[in-house]
This record gives C-alpha cells, sequence and structure tokens, in this order.
C-alpha cells in the first residue's frame, strides 16, 4: 500500500525527495494510517483546489485496500 501511495504522489509533486510515508501499526479496530509528508512548496499540489486531488487519492488508496481486504487511513500532513 505505501509503494501504491508513493507512485501516486511522487508523479503530482515537484520535490519527489521530500515525500515521505510513515505506516502506523494497526490499531484496535485494525485500520492502519499512511501519514504522508511532502514539502511546503507541493502541499497544495497534493491537496488540490477544495480538496478534490486527496480524496481522489484517499478514494483510490480505499479501493486498493478493499482488493487486498486491509483497512487503511490516508493523512497528509
Amino acid at each position: 500500500m505505501e509503494t501504491l501511495l508513493r507512485t501516486i504522489v511522487v508523479e503530482l509533486v515537484e520535490d519527489p525527495d521530500a515525500v515521505e510515508i510513515q505506516v502506523d501499526e494497526p490499531n484496535e479496530e485494525g485500520v492502519s494510517v499512511l501519514h504522508l509528508h511532502v514539502a511546503p512548496a507541493d502541499m497544495g499540489r497534493v491537496i488540490g483546489k477544495q480538496g478534490r486531488i486527496a480524496k481522489a487519492i484517499r478514494q483510490v488508496m480505499r479501493a486498493a485496500s478493499i482488493r487486498r481486504n486491509v483497512k487503511i487511513s490516508v493523512d497528509i500532513d
């Protein structure tokens, strides 16, 4: 899942070396949280107008997690 998120985000940002993803252990509900960190200058590119790109990223990740039978959440920091 981390690889998929990195593949999507690296194509969006201008500074792909600044992309960092931290994965938390699953909580009591079984949800793993992926924390996405990008350069401050690229934050707008990842979030998009009215959060549309962020919503699309989360939707793709949700669809992939359903196929793999895991629960994830994506936080953009």
